[in-house]
């Protein structure tokens, strides 16, 4: 390798390094509820349904603009769209901090989602304009490891925020901090590699954008990888995200710092697992059989840690930490979807990808938060009135066996990640399909 070369090597991965801040800071907005349940619930008197519907607001923002972040990443480039969505994000953290109103707050869960919805797809497609196509695995997986850094942050130094300063003053300082990136974001990022102080995307027209969508759109193999990509991350957009500190405390007695570590551990195992798994994959230039090891041993870790009680502290750290490890995998989908798709249109294909992904927590979050309400409900009779579910009483009557019964979906979930890789197409690490221009 040339000086050059090494030169541009190193200017890209500090390039996608500055977009990972972006999708760390992004990671850290959105676990945000989880780690202020109980102030949030009693803020706005919320039932657990209504609390999972608030969190899932976020992802009603996030899913749905995931095609359009893609298409648009191919056609303009990620540097001005990264900078602008950071700033809307901002932007709904203010609104979500800033009011008593659980509308408003809403609606800026809302907007935090959706400029939020770039940040992971920038990541990538930073990296398909500067780092080498056949490691690309490797480099989702250490997008993803960065991603968790915020998660981890967020489980811990926010919860001591939380704590100490309440809840609204520590979301003020993270908008702060996100200015700070909107700032690194704009002057850090260029979007091509030969020429650098020009903005703009791979595709050049909109003929050839509208064809690599359909082709993207259509392909059954895309579908069966995205589908792949939600199951296994349930224990990310479902348990850890949201559900995982209230199941801790309230089911396992953990006291809430003891509870936030413990969910924290869940995104050390995935920051490990990541890159780790895109290593091997690309190493050995396969795809199925990794995915398959990862979700089926994920899915016995995820059954172990909702069914088996009072095992010690320390014993959960473990498993928690083992279940983020085997996960970790699902790094490995974004190469896949990656590689099932036209060249040019990487950001797109990671877009389509990242959104199959994502579904899990737009639909299950609120259906857990439904479940524990139906559980308690049913077990208790008619001494518990749903209008009484948001009072902090109330929640002090989820006991394990609600837990157990809600999160049922999750590892179900997992298995049927494992069952459906098999069903994949493997594409040995190819960096693309390329299209004629009669498709």
């Amino acid at each position: 390798m040339s000086q050059n070369q090494k030169r541009a090597l190193i200017i890209g991965w500090v390039i996608c390094a500055i977009g990972a801040i972006f999708y760390s800071f992004e990671y850290l907005l959105r676990i945000t509820p989880s780690v202020m349940e109980n102030e949030l619930r009693e803020h706005f008197n919320l039932s657990a349904t209504g609390f999972g519907v608030f969190s899932a607001f976020y992802y009603y923002a996030y899913v749905p603009m995931q095609l359009p972040v893609g298409v648009l990443m191919d056609r303009f480039g990620p540097r001005r769209l990264l900078t602008f969505a950071c700033a809307i994000s901002v932007l709904g953290v203010w609104m979500f901090a800033g009011t008593d109103l659980v509308s408003l707050a809403t609606a800026g869960r809302f907007l935090t989602g959706f400029g939020s919805a770039f940040a992971f797809v920038g990541v990538l497609k930073l990296a398909t304009i500067w780092l080498p196509e056949d490691r690309l695995a490797m480099v989702a997986g250490f997008a993803a490891a960065l991603g968790t850094v915020g998660a981890m942050i967020g489980d811990n130094v926010l919860g001591a925020l939380v704590q100490s300063v309440g809840w609204q003053h520590a979301v003020n300082l993270t908008a702060l901090f996100g200015l700070g990136v909107v700032v690194l974001m704009w002057f850090g990022i260029h979007d091509k590699q030969n020429h650098p102080d020009e903005d703009g995307g791979t595709v050049s027209n909109y003929r050839d954008m509208w064809r690599d969508v359909k082709y993207i759109l259509t392909s059954p193999q895309v579908w069966i990888n995205g589908a792949y990509g939600c199951l296994i991350y349930l224990p990310t957009t479902v348990f850890a995200e949201l559900w995982g500190i209230p199941y801790l405390s309230h089911a396992r007695g953990l006291d809430m710092p003891s509870a936030q570590f413990a969910n924290s551990i869940i995104f050390l195992g995935f920051m490990v697992g990541a890159p780790i798994w895109g290593y091997i994959s690309d190493h050995f230039h396969r795809r199925k059989l990794p995915m398959f090891i990862g979700a089926f041993f994920a899915g016995i870790m995820m059954t172990m840690i909702i069914y088996i009680p009072n095992v010690q502290i320390k014993t959960l750290y473990i498993m928690m930490f083992t279940l983020g490890l085997f996960y970790g995998v699902q790094a490995v989908v974004f190469a896949v979807g990656r590689e099932l798709s036209p060249v040019e249109a990487g950001g797109t294909a990671v877009a389509t990808t990242n959104m199959f992904v994502m579904l899990g927590a737009l639909f299950l979050q609120p259906l857990i938060g439904r479940l524990l309400d139906y559980s308690v409900v049913a077990r208790l009779g008619d001494s518990v009135s749903k209008a009484s579910l948001g009072s902090e009483g109330i929640r002090q009557l989820y006991n394990a066996g609600d837990y157990q019964f809600a999160m049922m979906v999750i590892p179900i979930g997992i298995f049927l990640a494992a069952l459906l890789a098999l069903f994949l197409k493997e594409t040995h690490a190819h960096a693309g399909c390329e299209l004629k221009d009669n498709t």
